[in-house]
């Protein structure tokens, strides 16, 4: 499943504060996906994941009007590909067993 996610990342996305590019990340996912496997397990055991997967690069991007007043900027963040990885695939195990235990009602999507 890790390897899955991995081949998938988009290469064209930039990295985190862990400065691992998706680029790299896909290029060696045969070889990263177990190691990976073994972080997520226990940081999911732990309740903890590392620091650097914490933090962001927050960029200010420019929205339209006057360049002086910053409402006219929104953040936009990067976040470790890592981290995503591993995000991606709580929530899609999340879902499936909400799903197939029907525990999701209709008003929710």
């Amino acid at each position: 499943m890790v390897k899955n996610k991995l081949e998938k990342l988009n290469r064209f996305k930039g990295s985190g504060p862990d400065n691992i590019h998706p680029h790299v990340l896909r290029e060696t996912a045969s070889s990263v996906c177990s190691p990976l496997s073994m972080i997520f397990k226990e940081s999911l055991r732990a309740g903890e994941t590392p620091e650097d997967w914490r933090k962001a690069n927050i960029t200010p991007i420019f929205k339209k009007g006057n360049r002086n007043d910053p409402a006219n900027y929104r953040p936009v963040s990067l976040t470790s590909q890592v981290c995503k990885v591993l995000e991606t695939i709580v929530r899609e195990q999340l879902f499936n067993h909400l799903k197939s235990n029907n525990l999701l009602s209709e008003e929710q999507h």
